[in-house]
């Protein structure tokens, strides 16, 4: 579990490499800013989000089996429409080598297309597990059962991961971390709002049902029992808000410290997650673990069987018989986030693949979709951003020359990967079989945990990559003090070579500076150049630093997004000061270009205008009501409209450009608005 900050908007970041893609359209028709897209007749500083969108918002409804469809999503699926037919090339060749990529991604994705043989054994493909925890007889039994389904790429109770240490980044140590919990966010389980409520008593449903279906004699009482040690494990855990602080998750201990805080034999359990010879360990939330040792000691063996049951058969209906997939996408899709049907077959067993073999996917994706020169010219454009950034970090009236020295030098050593690894990892231990989609499953969740295991007491490999080519997101990660841009979002609107320098910077030099930003968000502030988690502030710039994001927070927790529901403003702090850093300092750079200096106007925009409207345009989105109140708990990101407007109206070159005035909806009195980087 690498600690790294993810972003829908830095996932455009990439989109530059869409200069030697195909395009669609001639360039007589094409174009970056579409006035049919619009809604004119809303003036800018009411809603710039919909002035810029109204006409697309209108006329794209959401598809039956998205939560949320926008420009982001567009390319997302036009993205996979090309794997489609890669995938679908593997099982027509049927006569791939033996351990080739092809014959591991085709017989992987035959096998999770397969139905008839998926439907035919059921439940079967877990039965062994659920047998293993029907023999269990005491407390340790719980233990060493959760530690084998670890090792099997199952985590229930509590989650174990092995990355570097965050004070020592050239050492990877093992870390827990909390979980155990079937509802999306601890929060969920307590939250006293309607929808709140509604969620819980469906998941109540859905537990019952899932009992029903493994033949359960009373299965409302054993949903009852799952239930409320899940609720104990919820009050025990910390909310996501608290989790943004890295200082508050590091608790490094011995082995022996941790057992002694909870009278767990940690040693032992870690043995039989094939980990010996470790001494020190790296506890995210040690009450959390107190509180599973509490309740494994005064919780019944059969309420905690009852418990893994239904975690080991709720983790992998999505590759069971059709009675269990439907069931939990009912609850999890349909309730939770208001999807109203499935995703096709082959989108779900997709994402199988490229969580399981990813880079083996990765390698024929690139060869048919990349071109390696493009690498060039993203560089090329990130080194023009962080030149850029520089200049404003030295012009920073609140920070010191000592602290604006440490950042410079934290900024200089960014590590830039861009498109796909240098090194592929080897996949050559894992076996895909072509007509077993559960044992493929758990075939590659051990290879994966194994693969993990093997790093403890090696240099940690910074050429690796967490994500894989095809993905359409981007990173930031301290430990590394790296900006990852992967090649999976290849097109506009987010970058087309036929745009002009107002909409490439608008839309993905606002993302590249949101990626940069990370580094100085007040999580990524909080590691040095060298990617260790220290202190690299004087005492008065933090201060000074705190007192301006603080601003940030109050502006998110204003608005409104269903009925009473508002933005939460510290979750999202890290997205928010990285939307504005990364669109200011993307603003600057635009106006190093000719474009912005002649200031010529394009179907009647001024460049500067056409910024604007293409950072609005990378942000538009229907999003179901349903999908919104989840991502309001559980999404570190602002919804949509927010990330689009909120930045905006902290910009007095924003103002200047649609002539936002006092009184308009968009304006923000000079003293709070918000200016950090």
């Amino acid at each position: 579990m690498m600690k790294i900050a993810t972003s829908l908007s830095a996932i455009t970041a990439v989109l530059m490499l869409a200069s030697c893609q195909q395009k669609t359209g001639s360039a007589d028709d094409f174009k970056a800013i579409d006035k049919a897209n619009m809604d004119t007749t809303m003036s800018p500083g009411e809603n710039f989000f919909w002035y810029a969108n109204g006409g697309w918002l209108a006329n794209n409804e959401i598809p039956e089996s998205e939560t949320r469809w926008g420009s982001f999503d567009m390319l997302r699926e036009n993205n996979l429409n090309n794997l489609h037919n890669i995938l679908d090339e593997t099982l027509k060749s049927g006569d791939a080598a033996a351990g080739s990529a092809a014959q591991k991604v085709g017989d992987l994705y035959k096998s999770g297309m397969d139905t008839n043989a998926i439907n035919e054994a059921g439940i079967y493909p877990i039965n062994d597990k659920l047998q293993r925890i029907d023999a269990i007889n005491d407390a340790k039994g719980v233990l060493k059962e959760v530690a084998m389904l670890r090792t099997e790429g199952l985590s229930q109770i509590f989650g174990f991961y092995i990355s570097p240490d965050d004070k020592d980044v050239t050492t990877m140590i093992c870390q827990f971390y909390q979980g155990g919990l079937g509802l999306p966010d601890r929060d969920y389980y307590f939250n006293e709002d309607e929808r709140s409520k509604k969620i819980r008593e469906a998941y109540k449903a859905y537990q019952v049902q899932l009992f029903e279906m493994m033949g359960a004699e009373d299965a409302q009482t054993a949903a009852a029992n799952v239930f409320n040690l899940e609720e104990q494990l919820a009050k025990a855990s910390m909310t996501r808000t608290e989790r943004r602080d890295p200082y508050k998750t590091y608790n490094k201990l011995t082995i022996e410290e941790f057992s002694k805080q909870n009278g767990i034999d940690w040693a032992t359990v870690m043995a039989d997650m094939k980990v010996t010879g470790e001494k020190e360990v790296i506890v995210g939330m040690p009450n959390f673990f107190k509180e599973v040792s509490n309740l494994l000691n005064n919780t019944s063996v059969d309420v905690w069987k009852q418990y893994l049951k239904f975690h080991v058969v709720n983790d992998m209906a999505p590759y069971l018989s059709d009675n269990f997939d439907q069931a939990r996408f009912d609850f999890y899709g349909k309730v939770v986030r208001g999807q109203q049907a499935q995703k096709p077959r082959w989108k779900r067993v997709y994402y199988v693949v490229d969580g399981s073999i990813g880079e083996l996917l990765g390698q024929m994706y690139v060869d048919q979709h990349f071109k390696p020169e493009a690498k060039e010219r993203m560089l090329n454009l990130v080194n023009n951003l962080q030149e850029t950034y520089h200049d404003r970090i030295m012009r920073l009236d609140w920070m010191s020359d000592a602290t604006k020295q440490k950042a410079i030098a934290k900024l200089n050593t960014f590590v830039k990967k861009i498109g796909y690894p240098d090194k592929w990892r080897d996949y050559s231990k894992l076996n895909i079989v072509a007509d077993n989609y559960a044992a493929n499953v758990f075939a590659s969740g051990k290879f994966d945990y194994d693969y993990m295991v093997s790093k403890l007491g090696k240099p940690v490999d910074k050429t690796e990559w967490f994500m894989t080519p095809q993905t359409v997101n981007a990173y930031y990660n301290p430990a590394f003090n790296e900006i990852v841009f992967p090649a999976g979002i290849l097109a506009f609107p987010f970058f087309d070579v036929r745009a002009d320098d107002a909409v490439n910077y608008g839309g993905i030099g606002g993302v590249i500076g949101h990626e940069m930003t990370h580094g100085f968000d007040d999580q990524g502030s909080k590691y040095a150049a060298d990617g260790n988690l220290k202190n690299w502030w004087t005492e008065e710039d933090e201060k000074s630093f705190n007192a301006l994001t603080g601003v940030v927070v109050d502006q998110f927790n204003n608005y409104t997004v269903l009925d009473s529901v508002h933005v939460n403003g510290q979750l999202t702090l890290g997205e928010n000061l990285a939307d504005l850093g990364g669109l200011a300092i993307a603003y600057e750079a635009f106006q190093k270009t000719e474009q912005a200096k002649k200031g010529e106007t394009i179907d009647g925009f001024t460049p500067n205008q056409r910024f604007f409207l293409s950072w609005a345009q990378v942000w538009r989105a229907n999003t179901r009501p349903e999908e919104l109140a989840n991502r309001i708990v559980t999404d570190p990101h602002s919804p949509v409209e927010w990330r689009s407007n909120g930045p905006l109206s902290n910009m007095p070159e924003f103002y200047e450009a649609f002539g936002i005035k006092e009184g308009d909806k968009m304006w923000r009195p000079d003293s709070i608005r918000a200016k950090v980087w």
